[in-house]
């Protein structure tokens, strides 16, 4: 059974200042690693790793290699932990907007996209009495974590309908980044004005908050589809254990099939893991109606994750970014390949390597 933690990031980097051993890397002998680090949120986005974990798909594609997990709240924590000098992690399931952040800020050196896990599943959610976007005006919004990918979706979003925000809180919309968990207490006291969350806590403000859908974030996308979840490991792991890199997305490939092939035992499997991460499962209507908005997939949607880097740059969260080599495909599409599965495009993206 997997370690399962809910660190805040300081104590994340304590541990792993302490630590004497980076437990990803090779030992001595050059042999395999003996651990595969892997960290997801609580989040039925992360549909994909919670099933992984409780079906054992992941440790039994990893063999004698254990799997141990971290769980966070939101991707620039995950992606601090990814990059920390010493290897906090080896891998994660995390939004496009971390991801681009880190490849951009470390000038591309020290990640790679190498899969696809999910689309769509992220909302605003409004008090009842708000009914257009320009009634947010003065008005205070949630937001998972500043610079996170719903971060940054609503912020653009309330661009393009000519309301500003800013990284302090400031402007026409008053932007407050925050855990999910606080940012769904604060709504239910009216705290807040509405906020811009993955699944399931959409799904919460709305059955147990008495909030209502204002945006689906997939209305605003071509075919209605964007990366909304996406698997990316610390591109030296990669290159020293492309082995266990294959197994996790095997692994990755199972959970995503399991889930297509019988719906309802996946969103119990994502329900079990959730219980036992937070403390409390998802009322029956909460995990079906988070479930319906959201499409499990290994297509990391190339496009669309520009656009979210796009989106970021032209918020002063990163420089405009060249995202050549962001994508890794090569795993992937082996698995596809021997599953006769065609291969997925990575849209140019794939140049380093």
């Amino acid at each position: 059974m997997s370690t399962r933690s809910r660190l805040p990031l300081i104590v994340v980097a304590v541990a792993i200042v302490a630590s004497t051993t980076a437990c990803g890397q090779k030992n001595a002998a050059g042999s395999a690693p003996t651990e595969l680090r892997l960290g997801y949120f609580p989040n039925v986005t992360h549909a994909a790793a919670l099933i992984g974990v409780e079906k054992g798909f992941i440790q039994a594609k990893l063999g004698t290699v254990k799997l141990s997990t971290t769980t966070f709240n939101a991707g620039p924590t995950a992606m601090t932990a990814l990059i920390a000098a010493s290897g906090g992690i080896d891998a994660s399931y995390v939004g496009p907007s971390p991801a681009v952040n880190t490849f951009v800020k470390t000038h591309g050196v020290e990640l790679r996209i190498v899969s696809g896990a999910s689309s769509g599943g992220a909302s605003l959610i409004v008090q009842p009495g708000i009914t257009d976007v320009s009634q947010l005006k003065g008005k205070k919004v949630a937001t998972p974590q500043l610079g996170g990918t719903q971060d940054v979706a609503a912020r653009a979003y309330f661009k393009k309908n000519g309301l500003s925000t800013d990284p302090n809180g400031g402007g026409d919309v008053s932007i407050v980044p925050q855990d999910n968990a606080q940012s769904f207490d604060q709504f239910k006291s009216k705290a807040i004005d509405a906020a811009w969350v993955p699944e399931p806590w959409a799904s919460r403000l709305v059955i147990d908050g008495g909030g209502k859908v204002l945006v689906n974030e997939s209305d605003l996308w071509p075919g209605n589809k964007f990366a909304t979840t996406l698997l990316v490991v610390r591109t030296k792991f990669l290159k020293d254990h492309p082995d266990q890199v294959k197994a996790l997305v095997e692994a990755n490939e199972q959970s995503i099939a399991f889930a297509a092939s019988d719906p309802a035992d996946a969103a119990k499997a994502v329900n079990s893991q959730l219980k036992s991460l937070t403390g409390k499962a998802l009322a029956d209507a909460v995990i079906a109606s988070a479930f319906k908005n959201l499409t499990l997939t290994d297509d990391p949607l190339a496009a669309t994750i520009v656009e979210q880097a796009n989106r970021a740059a032209d918020l002063g969260f990163i420089q405009k970014p060249d995202l050549s080599g962001i994508l890794d495909l090569t795993i992937l599409n082996d698995v596809r390949k021997a599953t006769n599965l065609p291969a997925i495009d990575d849209a140019g993206l794939g140049g380093k390597k």
